[in-house]
């Protein structure tokens, strides 16, 4: 061989050594490359053989799964759940099929036994001669994402029908079985305190069945026994995952139902500054309960206590309503049956009192005392029936059954007591006078509205209270627009307009004044009747129309007359113009302000201006109370319409 064929070989082959040299420089390179991109990479890789033992795991494996690479290199680590396995070997088969896999879904255990969702990617690894020698898996760890989309979820169901459940057991009932899929367990249970017995109880129950819930409704044990109770005392979630190894464990539960407990996790149900109840779920389905766990429970817990409490608190509302209505029913019938009752005794003794007066005048006895005691008697005989007529107005109700058996004892006794009456007197007409008598005093009533000229009403009736409040020094300034006209009963007029009149004058001092005035505001008819006397105080105008004011304490009645001051009575004259006022579509409200002299219910006025120390001059009363009614009727054209 020539020298410069030598000199060529040589060449070639330097250059061969250094092409190689650097393609292993790329090797190298890249290798270094790949183990830093794996190193960082933030999903788990992991590498194995074909007879599945490992490879190759990086750092995210290990961070992902807790094992390292020694202890499993070369091995055959089993994390694949039981359940899962022919989903494996169905994952496998896909890939060499395929030569690789795109986000395949399962679940995969960690080396402390916990299950996680895994997506996988994957594809066949082969060598210089093509031919497959392995796997590469990029397996990422989808189990928070997946929690907190099913999380968002089922949280958004549990708010969603928050409002739209009235009943608790409805609405627990659905929380309950949200918890028990969020969770994965066997057993899902909220258990409310009864504050008043020291006790926690199961007020839903999901498990199993419903003859196996039933079973735990029936227990009740001490607020601070069990796992649950301990939970409720200190407010804080509890995770046991081994009971047999609890101390506290209250057994009796499972003991009395179907449930066999091997690890619960219960969290408190708490308001702002109590807890009221305890979340209670068992038997981890895939898995161990981890803090994770513990955070979605406490998230829900934290969002249904105050739905709870609420629906909770509506329900009792719902209860003492329905018991209310039955005792009002209760007190309606026992005051009608009362009203029905003292109508005809009362009735019945005044005119006995009436036939006894005409005696003793027919035998001429001529008493002052005997006239007295006669007068009283019956003033507190009318005013009891006037109780009466008032009690009538508030049941509505005025067909009293006395009024049908005394006219049928009349049509039936008619004969008999025509010729009974013709033979001991001359006066045949009284028959007929004692069914207008039965018709005036039990007969019902038919009452119709009419247009009235309320200012010529006003006038006239004005004019026929005067004899009566005459004796009284007050002083009646009166304001009556003209052409007014309102469209009422002129029986529910009358009782309007007497009983704020008769009222004004009995809260009104001597030497006071009232106002009466009637005008038009916009376009519709005001009657006010304003007294400058003592007035309420802010906790009786409140109850007056709110809760129906009542009457005086019974020690405030008097026997004076109607219209002498403090004569007493107003409670039940308020009400029952408030309920006409529903009834006939007109409006009342009050204006009032207590006297400052007397600020207290319990304080007493002297009854005149002149007789007070505190008011120097007339105007210094006039200034100081007085209550203004105020009645706004519909105008007589509206009505009809």
């Amino acid at each position: 061989m020539k020298l410069t064929d030598k000199q060529s070989a040589l060449q070639d082959a330097q250059n061969a050594e250094k092409s190689a040299i650097q393609l292993y420089q790329k090797s190298r390179l890249a290798q270094e490359r790949l183990r830093t991109l794996l190193k960082f990479l933030p999903d788990p890789v992991f590498a194995f053989t074909l007879d599945n033992k490992v490879e190759y795991i990086n750092p995210a494996f290990e961070r992902v799964f807790g094992w390292t690479l020694k202890e499993i290199k070369g091995k055959n680590i089993k994390f694949v759940p039981d359940h899962l396995i022919d989903q494996a070997k169905q994952g496998m088969k896909q890939l060499f099929k395929n030569q690789s896999v795109l986000d395949f879904e399962t679940q995969r255990y960690t080396k402390d036994g916990r299950i996680l969702d895994i997506l996988i990617n994957g594809s066949i690894l082969y060598d210089e001669h093509n031919k497959p020698i392995g796997q590469a898996l990029i397996l990422r760890d989808m189990t928070v994402e997946n929690r907190m989309a099913k999380t968002n979820q089922i949280m958004f169901r549990i708010s969603k029908a928050l409002h739209q459940y009235q009943k608790l057991g409805d609405l627990i009932a659905l929380i309950n079985k949200e918890i028990q899929k969020l969770v994965s367990v066997e057993g899902a249970f909220i258990l409310l305190a009864d504050k008043s017995k020291k006790q926690l109880y199961f007020f839903s129950a999901q498990y199993r069945n419903l003859e196996s819930e039933k079973k735990f409704k029936k227990i009740r044990f001490p607020a601070d026994q069990g796992v649950s109770g301990r939970v409720y005392k200190t407010g804080k979630p509890l995770l046991i995952s081994d009971v047999s190894k609890c101390s506290f464990f209250l057994k009796r539960v499972d003991d009395e139902t179907d449930l066999v407990t091997r690890d619960i996790l219960s969290v408190p149900i708490k308001l702002k500054d109590r807890t009221i109840g305890v979340v209670s779920v068992v038997n981890k389905t895939l898995g161990e309960f981890d803090n994770t766990d513990i955070e979605l429970l406490s998230t829900v817990t934290s969002t249904i206590a105050l739905p709870i409490e609420n629906t909770r608190i509506h329900e009792e509302l719902r209860k003492s309503y329905e018991e209310l209505k039955t005792l009002n029913h209760a007190k309606d019938k026992v005051i009608n049956h009362l009203a029905h009752e003292l109508k005809t005794p009362v009735s019945v003794l005044s005119a006995s009192m009436k036939l006894l007066e005409k005696k003793l005048n027919t035998l001429g006895i001529e008493n002052p005392l005997i006239e007295k005691i006669f007068t009283r008697g019956q003033r507190n005989l009318n005013r009891i029936l006037d109780i009466q007529y008032k009690v009538e107005d508030l049941l509505r109700k005025k067909d009293f059954k006395a009024y049908h058996i005394l006219n049928k004892l009349l049509d039936a006794c008619k004969d008999e007591l025509t010729i009974l009456i013709e033979s001991e007197t001359e006066n045949i007409d009284i028959i007929n006078r004692v069914h207008n008598t039965i018709e005036t005093l039990f007969g019902p009533k038919k009452i119709k509205s009419q247009s009235l000229l309320l200012d010529e009403y006003l006038i006239n009736l004005i004019e026929q209270l005067r004899p009566e409040f005459g004796h009284r020094k007050c002083l009646l300034n009166i304001q009556i627009d003209k052409n007014i006209t309102v469209y009422i009963p002129p029986e529910i007029l009358d009782t309007i307009t007497r009983g704020i009149i008769r009222n004004a004058f009995e809260y009104t001092p001597d030497a006071g004044k009232i106002d009466i005035i009637l005008k038009n505001t916009e376009n519709y008819p005001e009657l006010i009747v304003r007294d400058f006397g003592i007035g309420f105080t802010k906790e009786k105008l409140h109850l007056i129309f709110e809760n129906y004011f009542t009457p005086p304490e019974s020690i405030d009645y008097s026997t004076k007359k109607p219209y002498d001051f403090n004569a007493g009575g107003r409670g039940f004259d308020l009400l029952r113009i408030k309920i006409f006022s529903e009834r006939y579509h007109f409006k009342i409200w009050i204006d009032s302000d207590r006297c400052k002299v007397i600020p207290k219910d319990n304080d007493i006025c002297p009854g005149d201006i002149h007789l007070c120390r505190a008011c120097t001059t007339i105007d210094d009363c006039f200034k100081s109370g007085g209550t203004s009614i105020h009645i706004k009727f519909n105008s007589s054209k509206e009505r009809k319409n």
